[in-house]
């Protein structure tokens, strides 16, 4: 007998089920609103576009989008995800295989929103959450440069290997719609104009927070911006352990004055350390390009973080040690790291950098001890002069358990307190860092 009631009923929930679906598949597809929707050509103004290579620059976009020996901003650097590797894409004007038919509206979708013309949505490896905060003026400054100062290059992107249905992009709306904000910066007016810069820089083209902000089960940034504890506190990922930028004493800047950040941001290296692991990259593409004054104002914004009393415990203080000690890796470190970096462990000034009160000596993460000491440090290029001095890789040279006591010497001494280091943990990320390995660790850059 047929059920009238029940033929409603299920014919409600069959429209119901059509709306969600016609409301979710507009949701997923939907172009979010440009404030440049009228204005499609790129001026040919030189002052724009000198601007805009230096937003550029601080945005480093040359890190991710190049390869060596390759034209600038042509793409094709693998990242590789646990998901399959993705390749960063060619942004050169080029109108084959690059953005050169992008309007400046297409243009600030892409870069503030990761929404690309015709609604594909960017894998969140483009850091559009932090670039939302860009200005107007800085997104049409951009888009002037890439446009009217870039050599259009005809390199073909490579498509993802992720596999179907993994690489459908319609879920990336979702993980937007939630993780990604929508809002430009917007000034604190309880701050000056220095301290406003800074948090504009680092908030938003530096993306610092890619890097030294723990991520969450669906790889978002755990905070944005200085509202959230978690913002800046030090994060692993590509094998190294960003350490925190806010004031912790140990693991962060908290010994670290104004001047100092500077110096680093600009030469390099200060005092305390020298730039290595991904940093290198930032450093050799974009900090070291900037204005004083815009490194004046990162250095006051990140003094102003306060640091986690419970991360660091006691505040570090050099401890001096007997040089004939038998502890395990004290002979390893006298005969392969004490020529540059002292017995003492204090280095050598303006060439070696101390390991005594060395944030990866003192954090408790090890992944960046092990991995600079598997594989070396990168080459830093400061003013268009590469540095004379690098850290050895001694993959080749120690086994797992020679490193794994030679770091826990170092981690233990000098009044460091990092914790010991084991040999499976030497082990896990020698294979990681394998070059002939495609393992990822979160984001593993090639």
């Amino acid at each position: 007998m047929n059920n009238p009631r029940f033929a409603r009923t299920a014919g409600w929930l069959v429209l119901a089920g059509a709306v969600a679906a016609g409301v979710l598949a507009w949701y997923v597809t939907r172009e979010p609103v440009s404030p440049f929707e009228t204005q499609p050509a790129a001026s040919t103004e030189p002052a724009l576009v000198s601007r805009g290579e230096y937003v550029a620059r601080v945005s480093d976009c040359v890190a991710c989008h190049s390869l060596p020996g390759k034209a600038p901003f042509a793409g094709g650097l693998e990242m590789a995800t646990p998901l399959g590797a993705i390749h960063a894409t060619n942004i050169t004007p080029d109108k084959n295989s690059g953005i050169g038919n992008y309007s400046l509206a297409d243009f600030d979708r892409a870069v503030r929103h990761g929404v690309a013309p015709g609604g594909r949505r960017l894998y969140p490896a483009m850091p559009y959450p932090s670039y939302v905060k860009l200005s107007d003026d800085d997104v049409r400054a951009m888009y002037a440069f890439f446009m009217q100062g870039v050599q259009p290059a005809a390199q073909p992107n490579i498509p993802s290997s992720i596999p179907w249905p993994l690489n459908l992009r319609w879920p990336i709306a979702l993980w937007n719609g939630v993780f990604a904000p929508s809002d430009t910066y917007a000034a604190n007016t309880a701050q000056d104009a220095l301290w406003n810069r800074g948090a504009y820089i680092v908030q938003g083209p530096g993306h610092c927070g890619s890097c030294h902000t723990p991520r969450g089960l669906a790889f978002n940034e755990k905070a944005l911006d200085e509202s959230g504890k978690p913002f800046l506190a030090g994060a692993l990922l590509d094998g190294w352990y960003a350490p925190s930028l806010r004031q912790d004493p140990n693991s962060g800047l908290g010994r670290w004055s104004e001047p100092e950040i500077v110096q680093f941001l600009k030469t390099g290296r200060n005092k305390h350390a020298v730039v290595y692991g991904s940093m290198t990259e930032a450093f050799n593409n974009s900090t070291q390009f900037m204005t004083d004054d815009d490194l004046a104002a990162i250095a006051r914004y990140l003094k102003s973080l306060p640091g986690d009393p419970q991360r660091d415990g006691t505040p570090w203080q050099y401890q001096a040690v007997s040089t004939d000690s038998n502890a395990p890796g004290a002979h390893t470190y006298a005969t392969r790291c004490a020529s540059c970096h002292g017995l003492d462990g204090k280095g050598q000034p303006e060439s070696m950098p101390p390991l005594a009160g060395a944030t990866s000596a003192l954090a408790k993460e090890n992944a960046s001890a092990i991995n600079i000491t598997l594989n070396g440090s990168q080459r830093v290029v400061a003013a268009g002069v590469p540095d004379a001095y690098r850290m050895p890789a001694f993959r080749e040279q120690l086994s797992d358990q020679e490193i794994a006591q030679v770091l826990s010497y170092v981690r233990g001494t000098w009044g460091n307190n990092g914790g010991t280091v084991d040999a499976a943990a030497v082990n896990k990320l020698r294979g990681h860092t394998d070059p002939a390995s495609s393992s990822p660790i979160i984001l593993h850059m090639r």
